[in-house]
């Protein structure tokens, strides 16, 4: 009765959900760009005021020495157990704006082939508005038919894309506040919407940038090229030698501490359902390509990868200007994997690639930001919880699954508040995530308010 009462309720809100979270997707909450600092506020404030609505206490835009925290809870019983939330509502950039097909900021429902019912087309859709969002939601439908079976704190934060350097300090700061059980984390993805899957680890981060300079100004490249050191040409054969023939990484000690599976452990993995001719189709590419010896869901769950995110430099205007480029950049992230340290990482990454530069030019590596590989337990009430949730609401067993993404900060949960969390996405990695053209399912977002409720019943039960 209980869940059929909570069905009708979000039977009869659908529309406004839908337009409520249209709403956040329209303000451009891009935490890496100043330009859009006062949209950031904005949202914070607009979160803060349907947490309000949703049936909150204590709710309050939290300033830390970035982007402010939005904070809400609802205790019914101190004696009850306590479920903390965790999400964000800054975006990405939407860069390159040419290559979306409706405005990224001005969210459309469009049909697509793994989206029949219609999908949200909108930077933050999937990461992260509409999976938050779900859960503002989800409480509310609890909250509106008495059905909230514990306590919910919820904390919102807006620089999860530029790796969340002021959650730390804010959290340290309301361990008091922040006491609970569990978080709940929805900025993961599924296997399909027919094969529900929950992710029980994701990698660490480690992002460079580096800058290599030549001649003291760009050259003519009819009189100079061929005498002097191009820091385009440089910098590319630099980044080439990071990788040997076989894909593996070749920075020195950069494989010491990883954690490597057993072959019981990668079967278990391998039992997740994966087609690769559909993943080549996805991404209209004809191969694909990484570690020897690895399958395509260990090469982004298991191993670690060094990647460019981004590299320029010289003349890249329209028509020709020939060049040699003064200076050549890079942006460059590393995932790592238990046991390796963002830290220790980032240092032998700025070691190696100091040391494999030629005395033509001239190197400097800043570290930006990083954050730890983490491993849950699918032993825990918790776990087991969201697993008999998604079980209910999709009819079929969620199969335990290793992200490729990181978020920084759940390592930092379990050592300052020593909590689990919990990664119940919803998205599908199908869902272009940081690209143009990102999507959220209708399928999706509803499917979540639908089964957050029934995490809540089960843990606290």
């Amino acid at each position: 009765m209980e869940n059929n009462t909570q069905q009708q309720y979000i039977d009869s809100n659908k529309d406004r959900f839908l337009n409520e979270l249209f709403d956040l997707l329209r303000i451009p909450s891009v935490s890496a760009d100043t330009k859009y600092k006062d949209d950031v506020i904005k949202t914070a404030e607009a979160v803060k005021q349907r947490l309000i609505e949703a049936g909150a206490d204590k709710v309050e835009v939290c300033t830390t020495k970035g982007f402010p925290v939005v904070y809400g809870e609802k205790i019914i019983d101190p004696a009850k157990p306590t479920v903390v939330v965790y999400g964000h509502y800054d975006v990405q950039p939407a860069d390159p704006l040419n290559l979306w097909d409706t405005p990224p900021f001005e969210p459309t429902i469009r049909k697509t082939e793994i989206h029949p019912e219609g999908a949200i087309f909108a930077r933050g859709s999937c990461d992260d508005k509409g999976q938050m969002y779900m859960h503002v939601k989800a409480f509310e439908v609890m909250m509106k038919t008495n059905t909230l079976p514990c306590n919910v704190k919820f904390m919102i934060e807006g620089e999860e894309e530029v790796g969340s350097p002021s959650l730390g300090p804010w959290i340290i700061e309301n361990k008091e506040r922040l006491k609970g059980d569990v978080i709940l984390i929805s900025d993961t993805s599924i296997i399909a919407n027919d094969i529900p899957s929950i992710d029980v680890g994701l990698r660490g981060l480690a992002y460079m940038e580096v800058e290599v300079t030549g001649p003291n100004r760009d050259l003519h490249s009819g009189v100079y090229g061929g005498a002097v050191a191009n820091p385009a040409n440089v910098l590319c054969k630099m980044i080439a030698s990071c990788h040997d023939e076989n894909f593996h990484i070749t920075i020195p000690g950069f494989y010491d501490k990883v954690q490597n599976l057993s072959d019981a452990e990668r079967a278990e993995m391998a039992k997740a359902p994966f087609d690769l001719s559909a993943f080549k189709k996805d991404l209209a590419i004809d191969d694909i390509q990484g570690e020897k010896g690895y399958s395509t869901n260990e090469r982004t769950g298991i191993r670690p990868t060094l990647d460019v995110n981004g590299i320029w430099g010289g003349y890249t205007g329209e028509g020709a200007k020939t060049v040699l480029p003064s200076k050549a950049f890079a942006k460059i992230s590393m995932r790592l994997v238990p046991d390796q340290n963002s830290h220790e990482i980032s240092e032998l990454f700025q070691k190696h690639f100091e040391s494999i530069a030629p005395k033509s030019v001239k190197v400097k590596v800043t570290p930006h930001h990083g954050g730890e590989p983490v491993v849950v337990s699918t032993e825990s009430k918790a776990f087991k919880s969201a697993s008999k949730a998604m079980e209910e609401t999709y009819g079929k067993k969620p199969v335990p699954t290793r992200g490729g993404g990181s978020i920084p900060i759940v390592a930092l949960f379990k050592k300052e508040l020593g909590l689990d969390s919990i990664l119940f996405g919803f998205g599908l990695d199908s869902d272009a995530l940081h690209s143009p053209n990102e999507h959220y399912g209708l399928f999706n977002y509803y499917k979540g308010i639908q089964t957050i409720p029934l995490f809540y019943k089960y843990f606290s039960a």
